[in-house]
């Protein structure tokens, strides 16, 4: 069977999402494995290093190698490096992005809108496809897809929607769906980055450059068009602005290389080194492309490139978290939803109106 069955019919009753809306947001982030073990590591890199969109070289090729090597030597190694940032509820990653979700759904119903807020991830669980299978169950018939993803890429943005792609392939009752590719140079979030930092500065003091590390790429996509790279650079400059910084108190680096290729320069962590060695004693380090802290920022950018820089003979290294449950941040990510949502029907309907429905349904069943 080409298509997958649909979920029973409610005829005459109201979307069993929040006060009977049938429009939903899918938040999707990247994703997580499911514990900090080789075993765990090993199906979340299969699944996140076989997407052609995240590696981009012959297909046969790198499959030979990825199932070859790769999955052989780096689910230990990556799962060492989980276990130094896992919680008790599980991975930062996760636990930050249902809490996004719940709160936006909050943030938004204060406003009278009535949305559910579901949480997806691109790999591992919960898959974007069964999340959209559960909305659909829910009565959703409106998704807007919203990636937590502030500057668009096809590695990531891209890829989300080819996951929804697939899903609606195999979908006979399509729902209608919208999607949100960038943030990047929205100014409640660049407001929202900025006010992060002086709070920072004013608890901690402030260092003597503040670093805005974004994910690295390869930079062959910049040449093929992707215009990640440009989205980072405005992001920094608009958050450069909003702080009153001058030339010279502020850099944006590139982080999390993989392979020999050549990536999008300059690196974070050789970065921080030569700031320390060429006399910079103290460094505040952002991560404004990451919308909740992670493994890259948690163990890469607060542990590794921490130990870098003091090893280089730096005295103070400061990490300012993502934006994560902020306030501010998700009045910002509401605002960027709402925005989106414009024309759809997401206030709840009044109860004459789903009497009149159920009326109506059980007069369509006499007639028959």
């Amino acid at each position: 069977m080409r298509f997958l069955p649909e979920p029973p019919q409610r005829h005459g009753a109201a979307p069993a999402g929040p006060a009977g809306s049938d429009v939903a947001i899918l938040l999707c982030n990247l994703g997580t494995p499911d514990a900090p073990t080789a075993p765990a590591l090993r199906r979340y890199l299969a699944q996140f290093l076989a997407d052609p969109r995240v590696v981009e070289i012959p297909r046969l090729l790198w499959l030979a190698i990825l199932h070859g090597v790769i999955l052989r030597v780096r689910p230990a190694k990556s799962a060492a490096k989980y276990a130094t940032v896992w919680t008790p509820e599980g991975s930062p990653l996760k636990v930050w992005t249902e809490r996004q979700a719940k709160l936006l759904q909050g943030y938004l119903g204060e406003r009278g809108l009535r949305v559910r807020v579901a949480p997806a991830m691109r790999y591992g669980t919960p898959a974007i496809a069964a999340t959209l299978d559960a909305l659909k169950r829910d009565g959703a018939r409106r998704v807007l897809v919203l990636p937590a993803y502030p500057q668009y890429s096809g590695a990531t943005t891209a890829s989300v929607i080819d996951d929804v792609a697939r899903w609606v392939l195999q979908t006979r009752h399509v729902p209608e769906l919208r999607f949100v590719n960038r943030y990047h140079d929205d100014a409640g979030y660049i407001g929202a980055l900025a006010r992060s930092v002086r709070e920072h500065w004013q608890r901690e003091g402030r260092g003597g450059k503040l670093v805005m590390s974004f994910h690295g790429m390869p930079e062959r996509t910049l040449h093929l068009g992707d215009p990640y790279h440009c989205e980072c650079l405005k992001t920094g400059r608009l958050l450069a602005e909003a702080l009153g910084l001058k030339d010279g108190e502020w850099q944006v680096t590139f982080q999390s290389r993989f392979g020999k290729a050549k990536w999008l320069e300059p690196y974070t962590e050789p970065s921080l080194v030569k700031l320390a060695k060429d006399g910079t004693k103290s460094v505040d380090v952002i991560c404004p492309g990451f919308a909740v802290d992670c493994l890259e920022t948690l163990e890469e950018i607060a542990q590794e490139a921490r130990a870098a820089f003091l090893a280089a003979g730096g005295q103070r290294f400061a990490y300012i978290p993502c934006l994560n449950d902020r306030p501010d941040g998700m009045r910002a990510l509401a605002d960027l939803a709402e925005r989106h949502l414009q024309g759809w029907p997401t206030e709840a309907p009044h109860p004459d109106t789903l009497a009149l429905r159920r009326v109506r349904a059980l007069t369509a069943g006499a007639r028959e």
